[in-house]
């Protein structure tokens, strides 16, 4: 596993949730003109929806909160990182219901292993982080203040990842893919695209462009001890297969070559999530096989330092918290609410995290009776739940 994932992962999953508020807020806009006509029915209006990118991006940018990410660290649990997710996406004056937040969830995570599967080479997931942070620069580039502390951010992932050799984004590659292979979330743009099956499983593509630095597969060459080739054979490699294309920039400013991590809702459609049988089996069955995490005391300490570091504006007694719909109907909503496994469900968290020590304490004190106790039968799961019901009255 390696150490240094934790930070691509953030970003790109939070360069996916900012890519799917953004198409969500502007298909829920109304003019400003008209929207003074709505009676008591708040309304979505163009600086609503400046406002709740710009709150996000601020908070997703936080310094304290990524000088914690990017100290060299495990990848912690699904549950753990999907806590910090539902406290971003509450950053700003909108409102998710748990049946929005799932699905919002669903398709980051998705979106992400989809590009992970597809990168031609490890190093590419770097050029899918920048494709993320080029988009999110993009978003703030009318806040001059937003978008220094992005462009700080983007000098520290070139420095910290432009050296690495490729054994390490290899490992990096790993991990990230150990993270994901339990999620088989069916996409209704991956399915119409045919790159997903029915079960939730993607499929890989045996045609395109090869790796930089690699050449058409077909042809096997024989040498002799001296390094002397002898002989070729030419074989069906089964697929369509082209020449590399150029190698995308790793400077702050360029060509990144590959698609991959662009905004795939730019062009209007449609999105939705539909859980696989295999997931559904899977989900009720966690709790039956999960066993306690003996680095559960430390993972949490870790995660109640990235809550202390995340500053979420409270609503002034003027504004209204306005709710954002990820599904066509409300009707929609309802039925996915009540459809979706338990196992997999959060409720929307509300974290007053801002005192680290005193949040430290108290998950500590928690954790170590966990620990300490050795029952067999308390899962991990269940103090999850825990976990969550406490952060939501700190």
């Amino acid at each position: 596993m390696s150490t240094r994932t934790l930070p691509l992962l953030f970003i790109n999953l939070g360069g996916e949730m900012l890519y799917i508020l953004d198409q969500r807020l502007r298909a829920q806009n109304i003019p400003a003109d008209k929207a003074k006509k709505v009676s008591t029915v708040p309304a979505w209006i163009e600086e609503d929806r400046k406002r709740v990118m710009n709150d996000i991006i601020t908070t997703m940018f936080n310094k304290k909160f990524l000088e914690e990410l990017f100290k060299p660290q495990e990848l912690y649990s699904k549950k753990a990182l999907r806590t910090v997710f539902d406290r971003l996406a509450h950053a700003s004056i909108m409102r998710l219901n748990q049946a929005s937040m799932d699905k919002l969830y669903d398709l980051m995570t998705m979106a992400f292993k989809y590009q992970v599967l597809l990168c031609p080479r490890p190093k590419d997931i770097l050029l899918v982080s920048f494709n993320h942070m080029d988009a999110i620069k993009d978003f703030v580039k009318d806040t001059p203040s937003i978008l220094s502390q992005v462009d700080e951010t983007y000098q520290q992932l070139i420095e910290m990842y432009t050296p690495l050799s490729n054994g390490e984004f290899q490992l990096i590659r790993q991990t990230l893919l150990i993270f994901f292979q339990d999620m088989h979330i069916r996409v209704s743009i991956f399915l119409k695209d045919k790159v997903q099956n029915s079960n939730g499983r993607f499929v890989l593509p045996t045609n395109g462009p090869v790796p930089r630095g690699t050449q058409i597969p077909g042809m096997i060459r024989i040498f002799s001890c001296s390094g002397e080739e002898l002989t070729r054979l030419q074989f069906n490699n089964g697929g369509n297969y082209s020449s590399a294309l150029r190698e995308g920039s790793f400077e702050m400013f360029g060509n990144r070559v590959t698609k991959l991590g662009t905004n795939m809702y730019s062009v209007s459609r449609p999105v939705e999530t539909h859980m696989s049988g295999t997931s559904k089996s899977s989900a009720q069955h966690t709790k039956v096989n999960a066993a306690p995490n003996p680095l559960a005391k430390e993972e949490l300490n870790l995660l109640a330092r990235l809550m202390g570091g995340l500053e979420v504006q409270k609503p002034g007694s003027t504004d209204t918290g306005f709710r954002v719909n990820l599904f066509a109907t409300d009707e929609e909503e309802e039925e996915a609410l009540i459809s979706r496994p338990n196992e997999l469900s959060y409720g929307v968290i509300s974290i007053q995290a801002t005192k680290d020590q005193q949040a430290n304490a108290e998950l500590t004190k928690i954790m170590g009776e966990f620990t300490e106790s050795g029952d067999p039968s308390s899962s991990a799961s269940s103090k999850g739940d825990d976990l969550l019901a406490m952060m939501d009255g700190l």
